[in-house]
Parts: structure tokens; C-alpha cells; sequence
């Protein structure tokens, strides 16, 4: 399920600051989709330097290469372009010392970032990713990628992109998920964008000296014009006359017929503000989701699934209970897909309707479903209702949630989603205390903990504190930590 209805016009909004890029993709007033970047979080992955090999290790088949980092990059003898072939072949390898000496300059890619004290890893395999395509320069073939299923399915794409491939081009080609769906227009277009990447990092290579970049991956702004723009979108608004520059630079050159849809917003309102962007992203981290009619969706993402369970809350607008239950599943069907695109929600998803048991009403919410999901560019499959009354789908992870890239656990409940409360706590406390007084024999126990709990002990819980300070014959005394959460306290021995 990726062809996507056209019939809707979807602006862009793309907010630049210098540490971080915000997406924003808007469709009738409404948020769609949103990407984040962050200037601290963008690796070399990807990138194409034009490096110089500074030391080759004859006992480990490695080598280093000097590629303008802080830390000379790593490359194995497995890396080699060369090698690869070698084995395709079933020919021994060429031992690395014969194919790389000092001094030598080579066109490399970075495969893994530098981490620790480790540099990054190259390989002189070159690949560069389109829309739809991924080149590969140097090795003349036509790959599918194995999550196209189905023989006839991966024939037909590779036969469509043999003919749509020049006759002077060298390198090779795979094709990806997304190229399911896509019409001859949209490969030819990938295709030349691919070719003129490639042409540029050649010129680039002919006339830089090492080490150099000769291309960055692409950044958020640019990937947007590569993997989002289509016949659908309207304006691309930036608040970055810098990004709108080279932006446009950049479409000029690879994607010519988007240039003129980008133009750079000069408000007052900050260009988030104008699309309520920011109560969006604060409503797509909640675990509710209110709907128009009263009812509300409640998601939890987790490890192994997300589950959307679907409420009627205070709605009782329909003729009768039966109606109320369809009328909530239906607006919550486009509500589910909305929010799996806003969220950017992967991997398995279990969808909890409210029970119906009008079959006929079971059909029209999954069509309503399946029809709300078409909008997305993800591909996802649907499988429909289980004896369950469950609906079990798919959805590609492409990266990460909007949750895990704008949250972290949380130190107070370990991202159990709830906290002990402050009667749990004291008793606790009092087992610890008793526990201490059995091994030491200070003058005094002193509870340092959160003032709910401290006004525990000193109101509902001063008797049980009284009768253990009897017990173990020494004073407890209280103290309010202001820093401490509920769970959190300390018992000093005085």
C-alpha cells in the first residue's frame, strides 16, 4: 500500500536554526508528517572523501587512510572494491599490500562513524542513494531488494529499469522498496539525479586535492526536495534565507521542476507558529489522542509492537450505542493513520476498535482505514479484523519515532510509566530502618527524602514512625531533599 491519492495539496514547512532542522509536511491545516535533524547528531555515514593512505598493515590486511578527520579512518582488506570481486569470483585474494601503498590517493566512503578512540570505517565500494535507487558506480548490475516479494513482481522492475538505463552507463543499480508503485517517469528521474551525483563527485575527485569531501550525504533540507516533493506538494516554505539559497542551488541542478515551489518565509510569527507545529509535536509525544467527537485514542509504543486502543469517551452522538461505537471507529480510523505517519510509528501495530457486531460496519471502518493510510508514502500492509476483533498491521520502520529521537526514559519510573507512591516509599523507609538499626548502632537514623513523603511520616504515617523509633530505640528524624522525586531517598547514620 504505498500509491498515494493526489487530490490533496501538502505544504512544506521547513524551520532552520543552527543546531537543529525541523520538517513539517501540512495538508489541510493539519500536520502530517514531521522530521528532525540535529546538527550534533549528523554522522559522516555516507559521506565520499577523497582520502590519502597513510599506513598499510601487511599482518592485520587493513590499512589507514587520512581523510581530513581528527583520526586516520580504518579500511579492511574485505572493503576493498577489489577483494569483493575477487571472491564473487572464486579467485584467491590479493593480499592488501598489493593493492594499496603510502602515500596513494583513493576514492573511499564511510560505511560506520568514528567512535572512542576508534576512526571512522571506509569502503571503496561506492554506493549513493535515491529515492527509489541506490547506484552503484563501479559494479555493473541490477539488484532488487529482497523485501520486494514475489518473482514476477522483481522481474518486471528490473526489466522497466533495463530499458530506462543509457547504454554508455558503466555502473549498476538496486532497486528499493519505495520503487514499488512508481511510474517510468519517476525511475527515469531518480536514474539522472543519480547519474549527475555521480558525474559531480568525479569532476569533484579530477580536481581537489587529498583529502577532501568530495559528497556530504544529503542534509534534511535536501532530502526533503529528493524523497518528499511530488505532483501533490504546493509551497516549500524555509525561514532560512541561507537554506532557501542553497536549496534552490540544489534543485536546480537535480530536481529542476521543484526550484520554483521554494521560497523563503519572512514573518513576524515564527513559520512553525502559523501551522500550531509546536502543539502538534508536544500532542504526538502524549499517550492520548482526543477525537472531534469526544472519544479518544490511547497509543503505547513498545520494544516488540505499538498498540492504538480506541475509546468512546463522553461521545453518545449517534441514534443509538451501535451507531455511537461506528461513528467513533470511523473518525478514530483516520485519526490511527494520521497519527502512525505524525509519530512515524514502525514495526507491528494492533489496532483495538470498539467491538462491533454489525459486519457490514466492520468492512466500512477497515475501508476507511485502508483509505486514510493510502496518504502515507511508507509502505505498510493491512491484514484486517482477527476472531479477536483486533486489526493487525505493518508498518515499514524507515527511522526512528519521533519519540525516541525527541525523548529519553524516564529516570524517576525507569520508563515503567508509573512511580511508586509516597505510602509505598515510607514503608520502604521503615523496612530499611529497621533493617540498619539490626547491623549498626548510630545515635540517630536521619530520613532525607521528597516533601509528599516527608509530609506522610508527619501526618497519616507519624504513629508507624513513632512506634519504630521505640522499637529500635533511637530518634528518626526528617528532612526535605526539594531535589528528590518521590521514589528517591537517602537514610543517614548519624
Amino acid at each position: 500500500m504505498q500509491h498515494r491519492s493526489t487530490t490533496m495539496t501538502e505544504d512544506i514547512l521547513i524551520n532552520v536554526t543552527p543546531f537543529e532542522t525541523r520538517v513539517a509536511l501540512v495538508e489541510q491545516g493539519a500536520v502530517q508528517e514531521l522530521h528532525v535533524e540535529r546538527s550534533i547528531q549528523r554522522g559522516h555515514v555516507g559521506n565520499i572523501h577523497l582520502g590519502r593512505v597513510v599506513r598499510v598493515l601487511p599482518g592485520m590486511q587493513s590499512a589507514f587512510v587520512d581523510i581530513g578527520l581528527e583520526r586516520a579512518a580504518f579500511m579492511h582488506i574485505a572493503d576493498l572494491r577489489e577483494n569483493r570481486s575477487e571472491r564473487a569470483q572464486g579467485t584467491p585474494p590479493t593480499p592488501i599490500e598489493k593493492l594499496l601503498f603510502e602515500g596513494q590517493t583513493l576514492m573511499v566512503q564511510v560505511i560506520k562513524d568514528p567512535l572512542g578512540t576508534k576512526g571512522a570505517r571506509l569502503s571503496t565500494q561506492i554506493s549513493m542513494a535515491g529515492r527509489m535507487l541506490v547506484h552503484l558506480p563501479h559494479d555493473p548490475h541490477i539488484g532488487i531488494s529482497q523485501k520486494i516479494d514475489g518473482d514476477a513482481e522483481r522481474n518486471r522492475l528490473r526489466e522497466r529499469l533495463q530499458a530506462l538505463i543509457p547504454a554508455e552507463e558503466k555502473g549498476g543499480f538496486i532497486v528499493r522498496t519505495q520503487a514499488e508503485g512508481a511510474t517510468d517517469e519517476e525511475l527515469l528521474a531518480d536514474l539522472e539525479y543519480l547519474r549527475k551525483l555521480w558525474a559531480s563527485v568525479q569532476a569533484s575527485a579530477r580536481s581537489l586535492p587529498a583529502p577532501s569531501v568530495l559528497h556530504r550525504d544529503l542534509s534534511l533540507a535536501q532530502r526533503v526536495l529528493r524523497d518528499m516533493v511530488g505532483p501533490h506538494t504546493g509551497k516549500i516554505l524555509v525561514d532560512s534565507r541561507t537554506t532557501t539559497t542553497a536549496m534552490v542551488e540544489w534543485a536546480r541542478l537535480y530536481t529542476p521542476s521543484v526550484a520554483e515551489r521554494i521560497g523563503h518565509y519572512s514573518g513576524e510569527r515564527p513559520l512553525f507558529d502559523t501551522a500550531n507545529v509546536d502543539d502538534e509535536i508536544a500532542r504526538a509525544l502524549s499517550r492520548r489522542v482526543d477525537l472531534k467527537s469526544g472519544g479518544y485514542l490511547i497509543i503505547d509504543q513498545t520494544e516488540a509492537l505499538t498498540t492504538v486502543d480506541v475509546n468512546t469517551g463522553g461521545f453518545v452522538g449517534g441514534r443509538n450505542f451501535d451507531d455511537t461505537i461506528f461513528k467513533t471507529n470511523l473518525e478514530a480510523a483516520q485519526a490511527i493513520a494520521r497519527q502512525l505517519r505524525l509519530r512515524n510509528l514502525g514495526g507491528i501495530v494492533i489496532l483495538d476498535f470498539i467491538d462491533m457486531e454489525d459486519h457490514a460496519h466492520r468492512d466500512t471502518v477497515l475501508a476507511e482505514l485502508r483509505k486514510a493510510l493510502s496518504h502515507d508514502r511508507t509502505r505498510m500492509t493491512v491484514n484486517g479484523f482477527t476472531q479477536l476483533g483486533l486489526v493487525e498491521m505493518t508498518r515499514k520502520r524507515t527511522r526512528d519515532s519521533l519519540a525516541h529521537q525527541l525523548c529519553e526514559p524516564c529516570p524517576t519510573c525507569q520508563a515503567r510509566g508509573t512511580v511508586r507512591t509516597a505510602r509505598t516509599v515510607c514503608y520502604e523507609i521503615l523496612r530499611e530502618v529497621l533493617r540498619e538499626a539490626r547491623q549498626f548502632n548510630p545515635r540517630e537514623f536521619r530520613i532525607l527524602a521528597s516533601q509528599d513523603v516527608v509530609d506522610l511520616f508527619l501526618e497519616e504515617e507519624s504513629q508507624h514512625l513513632a512506634m519504630l523509633g521505640d522499637f529500635v530505640g533511637k530518634p528518626i528524624s526528617l528532612e526535605v531533599e526539594a531535589s528528590y522525586h518521590q521514589e528517591q531517598y537517602d537514610l543517614i547514620l548519624m
